[in-house]
């Protein structure tokens, strides 16, 4: 996982991608559950998803996606990697703070069904927003990969609500990619 990660974000040639790849190394990135109790929680999920995520966008911009290009100008392979291996960054944490912790039952033992908890190290913050925040401190990121990045969990969330009727084919890819990838590859 780590090496297609990494491979795969160099190949964008995007200023500033080897600082943010030291980044994600030493803040847990690679070692992060992907959820508290849902979709991968466990140990690598998070990398395990942004990879599963990252296939599922080129499988289907490959099938026939590129054969639209010139309608979709915004929609090139570097964006696609660039949002869907991003798109949960915020999830590892920030601060020196990780994303989610050991969720400790009275009894002493990590709990079954909800094996981590939020940090609550960290202020709330939706983990959208701590995404772009860390990404955008070392690459720029496009109007587009923001907005994809910020409305990838569609009309899921509170924020989603104002996405109605102005998705983009960016953020409509990563969100079912997202979608697909959390439903049905990681069960």
């Amino acid at each position: 996982m780590k090496a297609k990660i990494i491979s795969s974000l160099l190949a964008t040639e995007r200023k500033g991608i080897p600082e943010l790849l030291e980044y994600m190394d030493a803040n847990g990135f690679y070692e992060s559950p992907c959820s508290s109790g849902h979709h991968l929680c466990k140990p690598g999920g998070l990398a395990e998803h942004s990879v599963a995520v990252l296939d599922t966008m080129e499988i289907l911009y490959q099938t026939k996606l590129k054969d639209y290009s010139m309608s979709f100008p915004n929609l090139r392979v570097e964006s696609i990697i660039i949002t869907s291996l991003l798109h949960d960054l915020g999830k590892m944490g920030q601060y020196g703070n990780p994303g989610y912790v050991p969720n400790i039952l009275a009894s002493g033992k990590q709990s079954i069904p909800k094996p981590y908890e939020t940090n609550k190290n960290l202020l709330f913050k939706p983990h959208e927003v701590r995404s772009i925040e860390i990404a955008s401190k070392f690459i720029e990121l496009t109007e587009e990969e923001s907005f994809a990045i910020y409305f990838h969990n569609g009309l899921y969330v509170p924020s989603g609500r104002d996405l109605s009727g102005k998705e983009r084919p960016l953020q409509t890819l990563l969100h079912f990619s997202d979608m697909w990838a959390s439903r049905f590859l990681e069960v």
